[in-house]
């Protein structure tokens, strides 16, 4: 087993600086450099230190002949080929649990200021807008009907938080949770039908490209509002902007998107629309975990070849 380290994209500042001082790893180049150092390290790489953002795709991958383990800092790895991995054998450990907490509380704070228009009124009071005019109404979160797309560990918590609000739940996801408390929807179209706020936690890739496609915003409709804290993958972008302004949903609380960290221009001047930089798990308390669990996960394939929170796909 090849026991050399490779940093594939940005990393955290002092994950990729304990990286290089306690693992000797490499950094592969984001530049023209790059073919003439995979053809020199490539085949000596055993493991990958990336991020869902950057991920290991498969043209990748096929220049890391000794590759065993693609550690991932953050939940998500729709960036990296599972499928490639899978067929070759390699792992592919991420950090759940660690980030769910916060990933929850973006959501629900989300929510709140998409619904209230809390990030509006700051706007309105630093214009000075409120010397010569009332603030408009918004609407109310407590009561609301909130459905979730995709019922695993984030989805719960998030579930869980609007229940303190007194929402009702109900949920889509691949299949029926077994002993659930909440309704469950045959499809997200379904569901989007029948509650007020829409929120999406289910996870990226393939199988969930445009889950949320014009049919079931138009479902949601004139008086529904989206939060997404899941990948901007899973929305059809364009439709979303599309309803955004024309009235066909009442609103919406983004923290990912299509082409991050590219923002349709359209929705910056919107007030029913909250935008964030992608930040859902970006708390001191929660990277320190997150980095902590994916040295851990390398240590341990350095250790016995295996990980100690494996995706399940490859597991």
């Amino acid at each position: 087993m090849s026991r050399r380290i490779l940093q594939v994209g940005p990393l955290k500042p002092s994950l990729a600086a304990t990286l290089t001082e306690r693992y000797d790893a490499l950094v592969l180049p984001d530049d023209d450099t790059r073919a003439a150092f995979l053809a020199e390290h490539g085949a000596s790489i055993g493991a990958v230190v990336t991020t869902g953002r950057t991920g290991v795709p498969a043209d990748l991958m096929a220049q890391l002949p000794a590759l065993g383990a693609i550690v991932n800092f953050g939940v998500g790895y729709d960036t990296t080929d599972v499928e490639a991995a899978a067929a070759r054998g390699v792992l592919i450990s991420n950090t759940p649990d660690v980030l769910t907490d916060c990933v929850a509380d973006t959501a629900i704070g989300l929510a709140i200021d998409t619904l209230r228009r809390l990030s509006a009124a700051d706007r309105f009071v630093r214009r000075g807008d409120w010397s010569g005019a009332s603030y408009p109404l918004t609407r109310k979160v407590s009561g609301k009907r909130v459905g979730i797309v995709g019922l695993g560990r984030i989805g719960q918590a998030i579930a869980t938080r609007f229940e303190a609000f007194g929402c009702p739940i109900s949920y889509h996801s691949r299949r029926e949770v077994p002993g659930s408390p909440y309704a469950y929807a045959a499809s997200p179209a379904d569901l989007a039908a029948d509650v007020d706020i829409l929120v999406l936690a289910t996870s990226g890739g393939s199988g969930t490209q445009h889950l949320v496609d014009r049919q079931v915003l138009e479902a949601l409709g004139p008086d529904g509002y989206l939060i997404n804290i899941a990948r901007g993958s899973v929305v059809d972008q364009d439709a979303l902007v599309d309803l955004l302004l024309t009235g066909g949903i009442a609103g919406a609380g983004l923290d990912v998107y299509t082409d991050e960290p590219t923002v349709p221009a359209e929705l910056m001047a919107l007030d029913n629309v909250v935008l964030l930089p992608h930040l859902a798990s970006g708390t001191v308390e929660t990277r320190a975990a997150m980095e902590q669990l994916a040295l851990d996960n390398l240590d341990r394939w350095l250790a016995d070849g295996t990980v100690l929170t494996p995706v399940p796909e490859v597991s």
